[in-house]
């Protein structure tokens, strides 16, 4: 059997422990992924991450993981760096790694939880720092998708009218906030993401393909004929089962392929 390491200047190591306040009647334990690109050694190479440990007592902040990180940022520990923004499951900006599932900080209750919570980046993605990672080439996939309505007709005076049955094929599609939980639980994406868009991509792209007053249906179809862009998906699902706003990618996705082979016959 193949056995795999992470590189020397990868691997974790113990870091430092904050304790609990004196007479914390409801203490947990946040076990959180640290790493600094200015952090380097004598050599001048970037030290290994490290995993920080913080006691706090949940008597002191709000039930979800986010208002934890936002409690030890603010009150703890203010070198902690994350993104968050709406706080409410809309903007997809706190998506992390906790408890081995990629999902939003701000919906995961920290009851949901056993045991010590375990806190890490979007994993198989560069990291800037801490639990920021590097989503510049998941934004440029978005945008290679054309993500917005096209139309050759001349714009009408009023708004472009839909059928309540057209609308409703929008329905599962049009709720995606790109948070990349999807992208990022993808083993397929893991090892192909410089060629193929990904379960969050794809469904964006379905979103545009399936809505009746686009009218470069064709266009799309021929963006997406590739071997790579679409044709990676293998239906294994982590991407329907890691998204927090209960949508499935892998179904658009079949969608998509089906068009495909129907504009054949």
């Amino acid at each position: 059997m193949a056995e795999f390491t992470l590189p020397k200047h990868s691997k974790p190591t113990k870091g430092e422990t904050f304790a609990a306040p004196e007479g914390a009647a409801r203490v947990r334990a946040f076990n959180i992924y640290r790493w600094n690109p200015d952090d380097v050694d004598a050599t001048g190479v970037p030290k290994n991450p490290r995993i920080d440990r913080y006691e706090i007592d949940l008597a002191s902040c709000g039930p979800m993981v986010l208002d934890a990180l936002i409690y030890i940022k603010d009150h703890v520990d203010s070198t902690l760096t994350f993104r968050r923004s709406c706080r409410e499951g809309i903007c997809g900006s706190c998506a992390m790694n906790i408890d081995g599932t990629n999902t939003l900080a701000c919906t995961k209750a920290i009851d949901d939880v056993a045991g010590d919570v375990a806190i890490y980046p979007l994993p198989h993605m560069q990291v800037i720092k801490d639990l920021v990672p590097d989503l510049r080439h998941f934004y440029a996939q978005y945008e290679s998708i054309e993500p917005w309505l096209k139309t050759q007709t001349p714009a009408p005076t009023r708004e472009r009218l839909q059928s309540p049955e057209d609308r409703e094929q929008l329905d599962g599609l049009y709720e995606c906030i790109l948070c990349a939980c999807c992208s990022t639980s993808c083993p397929s994406y893991w090892w192909n993401s410089d060629r193929y868009l990904g379960p969050a991509i794809l469904l964006q792209a379905y979103r545009w393909i399936i809505d009746s007053r686009d009218e470069f249906t064709g266009e799309r179809l021929d963006n997406l004929e590739d071997p790579f862009r679409l044709y990676r998906c293998h239906t294994i699902m982590n991407c329907a089962k890691t998204c927090p706003k209960g949508l499935n990618p892998a179904k658009a996705i079949a969608e998509i392929k089906k068009l495909m082979v129907e504009r054949k016959y």
